[in-house]
Protein backbone atom coordinates (compact mmCIF):
# COMPACT_ATOMS: atom_id res chain seq x y z
CA UNK A 1 0.00 0.00 0.00
CA UNK A 2 2.82 2.37 0.87
CA UNK A 3 4.62 1.56 -2.39
CA UNK A 4 1.45 2.28 -4.31
CA UNK A 5 1.20 5.73 -2.73
CA UNK A 6 4.83 6.36 -3.47
CA UNK A 7 4.47 5.42 -7.16
CA UNK A 8 1.48 7.68 -7.55
CA UNK A 9 3.48 10.49 -6.02
CA UNK A 10 6.38 9.93 -8.52
CA UNK A 11 4.03 9.90 -11.46
CA UNK A 12 2.41 13.08 -10.22
CA UNK A 13 5.77 14.72 -9.96
CA UNK A 14 6.73 13.72 -13.53
CA UNK A 15 3.47 15.01 -14.88
CA UNK A 16 3.92 18.23 -12.96
CA UNK A 17 7.37 18.76 -14.45
CA UNK A 18 6.03 18.09 -17.91
CA UNK A 19 2.97 20.29 -17.82
CA UNK A 20 3.43 23.24 -15.44
CA UNK A 21 5.71 26.23 -15.35
CA UNK A 22 8.53 26.72 -12.84
CA UNK A 23 6.32 28.35 -10.20
CA UNK A 24 3.91 25.46 -10.09
CA UNK A 25 6.91 23.14 -10.14
CA UNK A 26 8.12 24.80 -6.96
CA UNK A 27 4.70 24.29 -5.36
CA UNK A 28 4.80 20.66 -6.35
CA UNK A 29 8.20 20.30 -4.77
CA UNK A 30 6.80 21.73 -1.53
CA UNK A 31 3.96 19.28 -1.70
CA UNK A 32 6.44 16.50 -2.38
CA UNK A 33 8.35 17.46 0.73
CA UNK A 34 5.13 17.43 2.72
CA UNK A 35 4.32 14.04 1.28
CA UNK A 36 7.80 12.81 2.16
CA UNK A 37 7.31 14.05 5.72
CA UNK A 38 3.91 12.40 5.89
CA UNK A 39 5.39 9.24 4.37
CA UNK A 40 8.11 9.20 7.01
CA UNK A 41 5.49 9.60 9.75
CA UNK A 42 3.46 6.79 8.19
CA UNK A 43 6.55 4.58 8.06
CA UNK A 44 7.24 5.33 11.70
CA UNK A 45 3.67 4.54 12.60
CA UNK A 46 3.89 1.35 10.58
CA UNK A 47 7.03 0.33 12.45
CA UNK A 48 5.33 1.02 15.77
CA UNK A 49 2.28 -0.94 14.66
CA UNK A 50 4.51 -3.84 13.62
CA UNK A 51 6.10 -3.79 17.07
CA UNK A 52 2.68 -3.79 18.64
CA UNK A 53 1.60 -6.62 16.35
CA UNK A 54 4.62 -8.60 17.46
CA UNK A 55 3.76 -7.89 21.07
CA UNK A 56 0.17 -8.85 20.47
CA UNK A 57 1.22 -12.06 18.78
CA UNK A 58 3.30 -12.95 21.80
CA UNK A 59 0.35 -12.15 24.02
CA UNK A 60 -1.91 -14.19 21.75
CA UNK A 61 0.41 -17.19 22.06
CA UNK A 62 0.31 -16.80 25.79
CA UNK A 63 -3.46 -16.52 25.72
CA UNK A 64 -3.74 -19.61 23.53
CA UNK A 65 -1.72 -21.54 26.09
CA UNK A 66 -4.07 -20.32 28.79
CA UNK A 67 -7.15 -21.09 26.70
CA UNK A 68 -6.12 -24.77 26.56
CA UNK A 69 -6.90 -25.00 30.27
CA UNK A 70 -10.06 -22.92 29.96
CA UNK A 71 -11.84 -24.80 27.20
CA UNK A 72 -13.86 -26.66 29.82
CA UNK A 73 -15.33 -23.31 30.89
CA UNK A 74 -16.26 -22.12 27.39
CA UNK A 75 -19.94 -22.60 28.04
CA UNK A 76 -19.82 -20.42 31.14
CA UNK A 77 -17.60 -17.90 29.43
CA UNK A 78 -19.97 -17.76 26.48
CA UNK A 79 -22.93 -17.23 28.74
CA UNK A 80 -21.05 -14.51 30.60
CA UNK A 81 -20.08 -12.96 27.30
CA UNK A 82 -23.66 -12.92 26.13
CA UNK A 83 -24.70 -11.42 29.45
CA UNK A 84 -22.03 -8.74 29.17
CA UNK A 85 -23.03 -8.13 25.57
CA UNK A 86 -26.63 -7.66 26.68
CA UNK A 87 -25.51 -5.30 29.44
CA UNK A 88 -23.33 -3.46 26.98
CA UNK A 89 -26.27 -3.05 24.63
CA UNK A 90 -28.37 -1.71 27.49
CA UNK A 91 -25.56 0.62 28.49
CA UNK A 92 -25.30 1.76 24.91
CA UNK A 93 -29.03 2.51 24.84
CA UNK A 94 -28.74 4.34 28.17
CA UNK A 95 -25.75 6.26 26.88
CA UNK A 96 -27.73 7.32 23.82
CA UNK A 97 -30.58 8.43 26.05
CA UNK A 98 -28.19 10.39 28.26
CA UNK A 99 -26.64 12.02 25.22
CA UNK A 100 -30.10 13.06 24.02
CA UNK A 101 -30.85 14.55 27.41
CA UNK A 102 -27.50 16.30 27.43
CA UNK A 103 -28.17 17.79 24.02
CA UNK A 104 -31.58 18.99 25.16
CA UNK A 105 -30.02 20.48 28.29
CA UNK A 106 -27.36 22.19 26.23
CA UNK A 107 -30.04 23.52 23.90
CA UNK A 108 -31.95 24.96 26.83
CA UNK A 109 -28.89 26.13 28.76
CA UNK A 110 -28.84 29.56 27.16
CA UNK A 111 -32.39 30.20 28.26
CA UNK A 112 -31.64 28.79 31.70
CA UNK A 113 -28.49 30.89 31.96
CA UNK A 114 -30.49 33.99 31.18
CA UNK A 115 -33.01 33.07 33.88
CA UNK A 116 -30.23 32.26 36.34
CA UNK A 117 -28.56 35.58 35.57
CA UNK A 118 -31.83 37.38 36.32
CA UNK A 119 -32.28 35.37 39.49
CA UNK A 120 -28.72 36.14 40.52
CA UNK A 121 -29.23 39.85 40.01
CA UNK A 122 -32.44 39.71 42.03
CA UNK A 123 -30.65 37.76 44.75
CA UNK A 124 -27.87 40.33 44.83
CA UNK A 125 -30.39 43.14 45.17
CA UNK A 126 -32.14 41.26 47.96
CA UNK A 127 -28.77 40.67 49.61
CA UNK A 128 -27.95 44.37 49.49
CA UNK A 129 -31.36 45.13 50.98
CA UNK A 130 -30.75 42.58 53.73
CA UNK A 131 -27.34 44.11 54.39
CA UNK A 132 -28.95 47.54 54.78
CA UNK A 133 -31.54 46.05 57.11
CA UNK A 134 -28.76 44.30 59.02
CA UNK A 135 -26.85 47.56 59.42
CA UNK A 136 -29.99 49.29 60.65
CA UNK A 137 -30.64 46.42 63.06
CA UNK A 138 -27.04 46.55 64.23
CA UNK A 139 -27.35 50.26 64.92
CA UNK A 140 -30.58 49.61 66.80
CA UNK A 141 -28.95 46.84 68.81
CA UNK A 142 -25.99 49.09 69.62
CA UNK A 143 -28.38 51.76 70.87
CA UNK A 144 -30.30 49.18 72.90
CA UNK A 145 -27.00 47.90 74.32
CA UNK A 146 -26.06 51.45 75.29
CA UNK A 147 -29.49 51.87 76.90
CA UNK A 148 -29.03 48.56 78.72
CA UNK A 149 -25.61 49.63 79.95
CA UNK A 150 -27.09 52.89 81.23
CA UNK A 151 -29.96 50.98 82.83
CA UNK A 152 -27.51 48.54 84.39
CA UNK A 153 -25.59 51.46 85.86
CA UNK A 154 -28.85 52.90 87.23
CA UNK A 155 -29.82 49.53 88.65
CA UNK A 156 -26.43 49.19 90.29
CA UNK A 157 -26.82 52.64 91.79
CA UNK A 158 -30.31 51.77 92.99
CA UNK A 159 -29.07 48.49 94.38
CA UNK A 160 -26.52 50.44 96.38
CA UNK A 161 -29.29 52.74 97.63
CA UNK A 162 -31.49 49.74 98.47
CA UNK A 163 -28.65 48.19 100.45
CA UNK A 164 -28.23 51.48 102.28
CA UNK A 165 -31.96 51.62 102.96
CA UNK A 166 -32.01 48.05 104.18
CA UNK A 167 -29.10 48.78 106.50
CA UNK A 168 -30.86 51.87 107.84
CA UNK A 169 -34.17 50.03 108.25
CA UNK A 170 -32.33 47.27 110.06
CA UNK A 171 -30.81 49.87 112.35
CA UNK A 172 -34.26 51.40 112.94
CA UNK A 173 -35.76 48.00 113.69
CA UNK A 174 -32.95 47.34 116.12
CA UNK A 175 -33.48 50.78 117.66
CA UNK A 176 -37.20 50.00 118.03
CA UNK A 177 -36.38 46.66 119.65
CA UNK A 178 -33.98 48.34 122.05
CA UNK A 179 -36.59 50.99 122.84
CA UNK A 180 -39.24 48.33 123.47
CA UNK A 181 -36.90 46.61 125.93
CA UNK A 182 -36.20 49.87 127.74
CA UNK A 183 -39.89 50.61 128.00
CA UNK A 184 -40.62 47.07 129.20
CA UNK A 185 -37.95 47.43 131.83
CA UNK A 186 -39.30 50.84 132.91
CA UNK A 187 -42.97 49.77 132.89
CA UNK A 188 -42.66 46.29 134.33
CA UNK A 189 -44.96 47.18 137.18
CA UNK A 190 -47.72 48.27 134.80
CA UNK A 191 -47.60 45.56 132.12
CA UNK A 192 -50.60 43.30 132.30
CA UNK A 193 -52.44 45.93 134.34
CA UNK A 194 -54.01 47.92 131.55
CA UNK A 195 -50.72 48.50 129.69
CA UNK A 196 -49.22 46.58 126.79
CA UNK A 197 -46.08 47.16 124.75
CA UNK A 198 -45.79 45.83 121.19
CA UNK A 199 -43.42 46.31 118.27
CA UNK A 200 -44.79 46.45 114.73
CA UNK A 201 -43.52 47.80 111.39
CA UNK A 202 -40.49 49.41 112.99
CA UNK A 203 -42.58 51.19 115.62
CA UNK A 204 -43.24 50.61 119.32
CA UNK A 205 -46.82 50.84 120.56
CA UNK A 206 -47.52 51.57 124.23
CA UNK A 207 -51.24 51.01 124.69
CA UNK A 208 -52.96 52.08 127.94
CA UNK A 209 -56.54 51.12 128.82
CA UNK A 210 -58.99 53.73 130.04
CA UNK A 211 -58.93 51.98 133.44
CA UNK A 212 -55.25 52.88 133.84
CA UNK A 213 -55.52 56.52 132.80
CA UNK A 214 -59.04 57.94 133.04
CA UNK A 215 -62.24 57.59 134.94
CA UNK A 216 -65.29 57.07 132.72
CA UNK A 217 -66.00 60.14 130.64
CA UNK A 218 -63.15 62.11 132.28
CA UNK A 219 -60.07 63.77 130.78
CA UNK A 220 -57.89 64.07 133.88
CA UNK A 221 -55.28 61.31 134.18
CA UNK A 222 -55.42 59.33 137.43
CA UNK A 223 -52.37 58.96 139.66
CA UNK A 224 -51.46 55.42 138.63
CA UNK A 225 -51.60 56.54 135.02
CA UNK A 226 -49.43 59.55 135.76
CA UNK A 227 -46.72 57.30 137.21
CA UNK A 228 -46.76 55.14 134.11
CA UNK A 229 -46.55 58.21 131.85
CA UNK A 230 -43.62 59.59 133.84
CA UNK A 231 -41.75 56.33 133.29
CA UNK A 232 -42.42 56.57 129.57
CA UNK A 233 -41.26 60.22 129.59
CA UNK A 234 -37.95 59.29 131.23
CA UNK A 235 -37.26 56.74 128.52
CA UNK A 236 -38.10 59.33 125.81
CA UNK A 237 -35.80 61.86 127.47
CA UNK A 238 -32.92 59.39 127.20
CA UNK A 239 -33.72 58.60 123.56
CA UNK A 240 -34.01 61.93 121.71
CA UNK A 241 -34.11 60.27 118.25
CA UNK A 242 -37.66 59.03 118.80
CA UNK A 243 -40.77 60.76 117.44
CA UNK A 244 -43.96 60.38 119.49
CA UNK A 245 -47.58 60.21 118.40
CA UNK A 246 -50.21 60.18 121.19
CA UNK A 247 -53.58 58.88 119.96
CA UNK A 248 -56.83 58.95 121.96
CA UNK A 249 -59.47 56.30 121.17
CA UNK A 250 -63.04 55.90 122.39
CA UNK A 251 -65.74 53.23 122.06
CA UNK A 252 -68.70 53.55 119.68
CA UNK A 253 -71.18 54.78 122.27
CA UNK A 254 -72.11 58.34 121.33
CA UNK A 255 -71.24 60.92 123.97
CA UNK A 256 -73.84 63.58 124.55
CA UNK A 257 -72.00 66.11 126.55
CA UNK A 258 -72.19 69.79 127.17
CA UNK A 259 -69.47 72.37 127.49
CA UNK A 260 -66.10 71.65 125.90
CA UNK A 261 -66.72 67.89 125.42
CA UNK A 262 -69.56 67.46 122.96
CA UNK A 263 -68.76 64.08 121.37
CA UNK A 264 -66.20 61.25 121.11
CA UNK A 265 -63.96 63.37 118.88
CA UNK A 266 -63.57 65.97 121.61
CA UNK A 267 -63.07 63.33 124.28
CA UNK A 268 -60.32 61.49 122.33
CA UNK A 269 -58.46 64.70 121.43
CA UNK A 270 -58.53 66.14 124.96
CA UNK A 271 -57.39 62.84 126.51
CA UNK A 272 -54.46 62.61 124.02
CA UNK A 273 -53.52 66.22 124.86
CA UNK A 274 -53.66 65.52 128.61
CA UNK A 275 -51.31 62.54 128.22
CA UNK A 276 -48.93 64.62 126.08
CA UNK A 277 -48.75 67.46 128.63
CA UNK A 278 -47.99 65.07 131.49
CA UNK A 279 -45.04 63.56 129.61
CA UNK A 280 -43.72 67.03 128.65
CA UNK A 281 -43.90 68.17 132.28
CA UNK A 282 -42.32 64.97 133.60
CA UNK A 283 -39.09 65.10 131.55
CA UNK A 284 -36.97 67.26 129.31
CA UNK A 285 -38.49 66.40 125.94
CA UNK A 286 -38.50 68.64 122.87
CA UNK A 287 -42.19 69.37 122.25
CA UNK A 288 -41.53 69.22 118.49
CA UNK A 289 -41.11 65.47 118.84
CA UNK A 290 -44.68 64.98 120.13
CA UNK A 291 -47.99 65.00 118.25
CA UNK A 292 -51.45 64.64 119.83
CA UNK A 293 -54.35 63.22 117.84
CA UNK A 294 -57.91 62.13 118.53
CA UNK A 295 -59.22 59.10 116.63
CA UNK A 296 -62.66 58.94 118.17
CA UNK A 297 -64.33 55.51 117.80
CA UNK A 298 -63.09 54.90 114.23
CA UNK A 299 -60.07 52.64 114.92
CA UNK A 300 -61.40 49.95 117.27
CA UNK A 301 -59.34 46.96 118.34
CA UNK A 302 -62.50 44.88 118.53
CA UNK A 303 -65.48 45.83 116.32
CA UNK A 304 -68.02 43.76 118.23
CA UNK A 305 -70.66 45.49 120.33
CA UNK A 306 -69.89 43.75 123.64
CA UNK A 307 -68.96 45.47 126.88
CA UNK A 308 -65.55 43.77 126.82
CA UNK A 309 -64.87 44.97 123.27
CA UNK A 310 -65.85 48.54 124.09
CA UNK A 311 -63.63 48.48 127.18
CA UNK A 312 -60.73 47.33 125.05
CA UNK A 313 -61.36 50.07 122.48
CA UNK A 314 -61.28 52.86 125.11
CA UNK A 315 -57.55 53.38 125.19
CA UNK A 316 -54.68 55.77 124.60
CA UNK A 317 -51.79 54.70 122.40
CA UNK A 318 -48.31 56.19 122.49
CA UNK A 319 -46.69 55.35 119.15
CA UNK A 320 -42.90 55.68 119.17
CA UNK A 321 -41.06 55.89 115.83
CA UNK A 322 -37.29 56.15 115.43
CA UNK A 323 -36.46 59.21 113.34
CA UNK A 324 -36.01 58.42 109.67
CA UNK A 325 -33.72 61.33 108.78
CA UNK A 326 -31.03 59.10 107.32
CA UNK A 327 -33.65 57.14 105.40
CA UNK A 328 -35.17 60.29 104.01
CA UNK A 329 -31.74 61.53 102.94
CA UNK A 330 -31.15 58.35 100.97
CA UNK A 331 -34.59 58.57 99.39
CA UNK A 332 -34.06 62.25 98.62
CA UNK A 333 -30.78 61.51 96.83
CA UNK A 334 -32.74 59.46 94.28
Amino acid sequence: MIKKYFSIAIVGIIIAFACVPARQLEECRDKQKACDTELAAIKKTAQENEAKITELKEQMLKNEKENIGLKRDTTIVGSSYRTLTSKYDKLDVLNNQLMDRLNKLLAGSEKDNSKLSGDLQMTQEQLLKKQDELKALEAKLNKQQADLDALAAQLKSRETKVNELEAIIKQKDQAAADLRKKLSDALTAFEGKGLTITQKNGKVYVSMDESLLFASGKTNVELKGVEALKSVAKVLEQNPDINVMVEGHTDDVPMKGAGEIKDNWDLSVIRATSVTKIMLNAAKIDAKRLTSAGRGEFFPLDATKTLEARKKNRRTEIILTPKLDELLKVLGSN
